[in-house]
């Protein structure tokens, strides 16, 4: 059996390790700094230096599997591509449930009429001349498009014709909700669908640099990828429901913290560039959150571990809060590229700028910013958003871009769509000038620091006196986030705060002084009850003194900074359908199958007959997504009520597995 390569894109460094065939060592890992506008080089780079690492020839491996942080990153930041939103027989209210308006935004929404009832009856006919309409008027302004419709998981018949007529129209991918998701609630389906959608061409992008590289190596081997909650399904499948990648990184991350440490219960925390994501180890194996992934300030129908993923990382961009009595700094959420990085690329562009704006003793609101274009299709652009994305052609200072402060709203959704990086000061500038860190441009991050230091706070001081007295406090402000949002998972996993506000709690004064191990009047103590196992490059230099903070023992395992890519690579295919069966009366049970709904007059015949169903299509699925030697596994939840000594049947769910080790080429 050939060796196994994983590899882990994340917002700032690509990661890649080589495990012997039995997935029982590492035989080689490394990093490569993640290039955006090409990911196929920082890929590259990652992958030949693990392979060379290894002592093997590139021939010799059998599977490559792939884990992402890049589409939780993207909805943590708010970013993605524009897609239009088409609406099967929903009213107004039901677009402003869970989130749905706000994740839309200012991208078109097409209202028509259709949809089924809650048996899968047709409530009013698919109104297509309106959506030929308005799919010809958007079919160059959006790269992508949504279909959901009222209960589609109980009939799909208008969401199929709908996807059909876009497709035949205008040849852009079309995600369907009924697609993603089993489960009734029409606007969550429809929210989960945008963010689909917005992620198709992000995550096509990652596949295809992937598989650029592995050919260039003249490597046909299986390409995998890891799903949410931590199964692994093919490349293929994921360039249809990219959605499935959200917690694809931390998801790995646990898979290789469990694989590293041999910890059963810990509570697991990985910082990246963008984001920090915790979980619960329990018994070895972390939990899958009932409700759906839950990703910034979006919940989800898609499967995924129970992870808490927090806009806070080494790249995190800083704010400065003028706000009295409270902390003066803010990190967060989206990213930044650290100066000392872009300083390392383009020395003359960032030390120029950054002395320039030292000379002067009033800093000015943009110094120490600089815009870099990404690339990307740029279609449905305002007017104003085109006009300044024109100009930013190579990296350049953001006051040099901006013409008018009109320009800054512009920008603003530039940074959104992707279209447009800022680079400025960050953690990981704040630790190389400490030390922690030498990879990039350590003066650079010096002046970067020196320059905000001199902002005034609330007492019209200056923030900081130099600029190792701003890295620490940037540093201190790093731990102080993180263990609120160690706090936060903690209190929302144990029981005995069921109920209560994870996030009110972590920051109660009465949590905040437990911390201190206060002596008074009142005596208080608090620490968090199992191990912290610290992931990420960047844990040790950060994770000692958020442990200290906690009162708990601190694991920081060998190889924590390439532990996505190592959970990439073993982990088990899996695929997981699940269906209903309704009844409107006894002798009428309906099972919602993916053709439409079929009656049958017996309650057993009918479940069998779904559960058949279920049984093909997840095994279909499964060997589609890599995996051979397939187990299946199936569970029924049944409702019933007692009427007058007797029960009768309200609906049953059935869930079927298919699981199943990838298919590895050699062998």
């Amino acid at each position: 059996m050939g060796y196994l390569l994983g590899v882990d894109t994340g917002g700032t460094y690509t990661d890649a390790v080589v495990l012997d065939a039995g997935a029982e060592r590492v035989l080689g890992k490394a990093k490569s700094l993640t290039t955006r506008a090409d990911l196929s080089i920082g890929i590259g780079k990652a992958v030949d230096a693990a392979i060379s690492t290894a002592g093997i020839s590139a021939a010799e491996v059998g599977l490559v599997s792939l884990s992402t942080t890049l589409a939780t990153n993207a909805l943590v930041e708010g970013q993605g591509r524009r897609v239009a939103l088409v609406s099967i027989g929903f009213d107004e209210a039901d677009l402003t449930k869970a989130g749905l308006s706000e994740a839309l935004g200012t991208d078109p929404l097409i209202r028509i009429a259709g949809g089924h009832g809650h048996a899968g009856h047709e409530v009013a006919p698919l109104d297509t001349a309106t959506l030929e309409a308005a799919v010809a008027k958007l079919a160059h302004e959006v790269d992508a498009f949504a279909v959901a419709g009222r209960f589609a998981t109980r009939n799909s018949d208008h969401e199929r014709r709908a996807r059909d007529l876009i497709r035949a129209a205008t040849g852009r991918p079309v995600t369907c909700s009924h697609e993603l998701s089993a489960q009734l609630n029409g606007p969550r389906r429809a929210l989960t669908a945008v963010l689909n959608a917005r992620l198709i061409g992000m995550i096509d992008r990652l596949i295809s640099a992937c598989e650029r590289h592995l050919a260039a190596l003249g490597l046909d081997v299986p390409l995998m990828v890891v799903r949410g909650d931590g199964a692994l399904i093919s490349s293929k499948v994921v360039r249809e429901r990219p959605i499935e990648t959200i917690l694809s990184g931390p998801a790995a991350s646990i898979v290789g913290a469990r694989w590293l440490t041999g910890e059963a219960n810990a509570m697991v925390s990985d910082i990246g560039g963008t984001t920090t994501d915790v979980a619960l180890l329990r018994d070895g194996l972390p939990e899958i959150d009932p409700e759906g992934a839950r990703v910034g300030r979006y919940r989800t129908m898609v499967e995924a571990v129970a992870v808490r993923t927090t806009g806070l990382g080494g790249d995190s961009e800083l704010h400065l809060e003028i706000d009295l009595g409270g902390r003066p700094l803010r990190l967060g959420p989206r990213r930044r590229v650290p100066l000392s990085c872009l300083a390392d690329e383009h020395p003359d562009l960032v030390h120029d700028a950054l002395d320039r704006a030292l000379s002067s003793e009033v800093p000015g609101e943009h110094d120490g910013l600089f815009l870099i274009p990404m690339g990307g299709p740029a279609a449905g652009l305002p007017a104003r958003d085109a006009a300044l994305l024109e100009r930013i052609t190579e990296p350049m200072a953001l006051a040099g871009a901006l013409r008018s402060r009109l320009e800054v709203p512009a920008l603003d959704r530039l940074v959104a769509r992707g279209l447009v990086m800022i680079s400025g000061i960050t953690p990981s500038d704040a630790s190389h000038v400490l030390g922690l860190l030498d990879s990039w441009d350590r003066a650079a991050a010096e002046k970067g620091l020196a320059l905000f230091a001199r902002r005034r706070v609330a007492s019209g001081n200056r923030l900081a006196a130099d600029p190792a007295t701003l890295a620490r406090m940037i540093v201190d402000q790093l731990t102080e986030q993180t263990v609120e949002c160690l706090l936060e998972s903690a209190f929302a996993d144990d029981p005995a705060f069921a109920g209560k506000d994870p996030a009110e709690l972590a920051r109660h004064r009465l949590t905040r002084v437990g911390l201190t191990d206060h002596r008074g009047i009142v005596e208080t103590s608090l620490k968090l009850g199992v191990p912290l196992i610290g992931l990420g490059a960047s844990a040790p230099n950060y994770y000692r003194a958020v442990a200290e903070r906690l009162g708990c023992r601190v694991v920081l395992p060998d190889h924590a900074g390439v532990a996505n890519a190592i959970g990439a690579v073993v982990g088990q295919v899996s695929q997981k359908q699940a269906g209903t069966v309704t009844s409107a009366g006894e002798g009428r049970y309906t099972v919602h199958l993916a053709a439409g709904p079929q009656v049958f007059g017996e309650r057993d015949a009918a479940m069998d007959a779904l559960e058949a169903e279920l049984l093909a299509e997840v095994t279909a699925r499964a060997r589609a997504a890599g995996a051979e030697d397939i187990h299946t596994s199936a569970d029924r939840d049944i409702r019933e009520i007692e009427v007058e000594g007797r029960a009768m049947f309200i609906e049953a769910t059935i869930s079927v597995t298919a699981s199943g080790r990838p298919r590895v080429a050699h062998g």
